[in-house]
């Protein structure tokens, strides 16, 4: 009989991430270090555990038209169909058509910080996307519809007690628009999702948090499919101005 278990793996997953972000909040005293090295956690839980279509990195999203977003702590954007990602000087800026999900990562949860993250994925979710027609050896598809751009919360712990209860409920009710914030994880105590047939949130506690953010993020991008194809030459006529 083989020795592995599949629950102490998944739990396994979860202690780790549980765990940096316990060291990143006891360690550094610097509110920018500890917001860098907190992101660089999820950062890298993602781009270890996705599939290898996705790539997760700190950065600024740009549209065709010239318009940028605010800076996101982590993007999931497309890297296998993508024909460019811009990085200059460490800052890597990403064209709004590749984005699959944004999230704000910070160490603590609380109404202001929600609102912040709302911000956030408005100024992506604004952004202007192309989607040309794809062509294939009989012909042309259509250019496809765009995909619903995630927008998510990722921290450690919660101002909120309980974690994840009525004031947290409030708070993300609060921007159900542009702004709003289908799924998070709150590592220390659970994660959420917007339910979008139902109109409301929906809390999960449980004992292995960061594994259960994980695996619903991936289901909801695999219904997310693929980005559209990207207009190049809308990007290009900016090397003429």
């Amino acid at each position: 009989m083989s020795q592995w278990s599949l629950s102490q793996l998944l739990s396994s997953l979860h202690e780790d991430i549980q765990q940096r972000l316990s060291v990143v909040r006891k360690t550094f005293v610097h509110p920018g270090t500890k917001g860098d090295a907190s992101e660089n956690v999820w950062i890298d839980m993602l781009d270890t555990y996705l599939p290898k279509r996705y790539q997760a990195a700190k950065a600024h999203v740009v549209d065709s038209l010239g318009n940028f977003s605010q800076q996101i702590d982590v993007v999931v954007f497309d890297r296998q169909y993508s024909p460019f990602i811009f990085t200059y000087e460490n800052e890597t800026i990403i064209p709004a058509e590749s984005v699959y999900a944004v999230f704000e990562a910070k160490q603590t949860a609380d109404a202001g910080l929600v609102a912040y993250a709302q911000e956030k994925v408005a100024s992506v979710r604004r952004l202007h996307r192309t989607s040309l027609p794809i062509p294939h050896a009989g012909g042309t598809y259509p250019a496809k519809p765009l995909i619903p751009i995630l927008g998510g919360l990722l921290t450690f712990e919660s101002e909120w007690r309980p974690a994840l209860g009525p004031s947290m409920d409030k708070a993300l009710k609060a921007e159900l628009a542009e702004g709003r914030l289908d799924i998070g994880c709150v590592a220390a105590h659970g994660h959420f999702f917007y339910d979008q047939a139902s109109g409301a949130y929906s809390y999960t506690s449980e004992n292995k948090p960061a594994t259960a953010f994980l695996f619903k993020l991936i289901a909801q991008l695999q219904f997310s499919g693929t980005v559209p194809m990207i207009d190049i030459e809308a990007y290009g006529q900016w090397l003429t101005k």
